[in-house]
């Protein structure tokens, strides 16, 4: 990933700027390349010599994004659509096939998946997190009450880590993520908890953080979390970019491909998909003499 240099933008620079970013990964295949590899000693020798029969798969075709300050980008669709793998590239945590990714600042990740210590209490795993981030301990302790008050664990948080729900630990996680105040937020499958009240603190923590000037990423299955707390939603559906617009009108027209593909009704979805795909205004990123400049959708 590149920050983006100020001095090239006209009009002061976006938050984030996916140019032309492709992503292709080759993976082993038990399906083999012909009948003559399949029979013979050819065949047989390949897999005592353990020779994999590696093929390629596209996980994001080439797509382009310009994300301004104040954005915060909801990200939809089936599984393996490449949801994910957008995430990891703007986060910096891959390097795509080809394309680039710009950003104003570090981002920071926030998944499901986030490292926590599990034999640590809460408390401690905040101070562990706080440290990794860059806070200093003056900082830590001025946040400290903030975070134990976003993510709601009240005295739970001086428990070990193991003995937290799932949902209690995506609250934590987010608390500390959101508590150094990033630029970029991205946040992967981490809302999920189906806590009403932290719904609403995680949505006005995010709007204090677009307020700031930054910008947030949400990836998420549940399209009410999507409606509420973004202002802008991608549909990715095997790893091409199918719609980019309003939170109102992409949730709906997705649910309703979804709606159609649970009903058996796969020609119908398909036809909603495509002419979703066809309306799409792709965005240019065009290259000039005094450098780099964005022209959003």
């Amino acid at each position: 990933m590149v920050a983006i240099d100020e001095a090239v933008f006209l009009d002061g620079p976006p938050c984030v700027v996916v140019d032309r970013v492709k992503m292709t990964y080759k993976v082993p295949s038990s399906i083999e390349r012909s009948t003559s590899t399949r029979k013979g000693i050819r065949g047989s020798l390949r897999k005592l010599l353990g020779r994999e029969n590696l093929v390629t798969v596209s996980a994001l075709k080439e797509l382009s994004l310009v994300v301004e300050r104040g954005e915060s980008v909801g990200i939809i669709g089936r599984n393996g659509s490449g949801k994910s793998t957008l995430m990891k590239l703007i986060s910096g945590q891959a390097a795509p096939t080809d394309g680039a990714v710009y950003a104003s600042s570090t981002p920071v990740l926030l998944g499901v998946h986030a490292a926590l210590v599990p034999d640590l209490s809460g408390d401690q795993n905040v101070v562990l997190g706080c440290l990794a981030m860059g806070m200093d301990m003056d900082e830590i302790d001025q946040r400290f009450e903030s975070i134990v008050e976003v993510s709601g664990l009240d005295s739970a948080i001086y428990l070990p880590m193991k003995s937290y729900s799932s949902g209690m630990a995506s609250r934590l996680r987010f608390a500390i993520a959101a508590a150094v105040n990033p630029e970029i937020l991205l946040v992967d499958e981490a809302l999920n908890t189906g806590d009403a009240q932290f719904n609403d603190r995680s949505k006005a923590r995010m709007d204090e953080l677009r307020a700031q000037a930054g910008c947030v990423f949400i990836v998420s299955h549940s399209l009410d979390t999507i409606r509420n707390m973004c202002t802008r939603v991608i549909w990715l559906d095997k790893g091409e970019l199918i719609m980019d617009g309003s939170s109102e009108e992409t949730t709906n027209l997705y649910q309703e491909f979804s709606s159609n593909l649970s009903k058996g009704n796969n020609i119908t979805a398909a036809r909603i998909r495509d002419e979703a795909r066809a309306n799409l205004v792709a965005t240019q990123i065009m290259e000039r003499s005094s450098g780099r400049r964005m022209e959003g959708r």
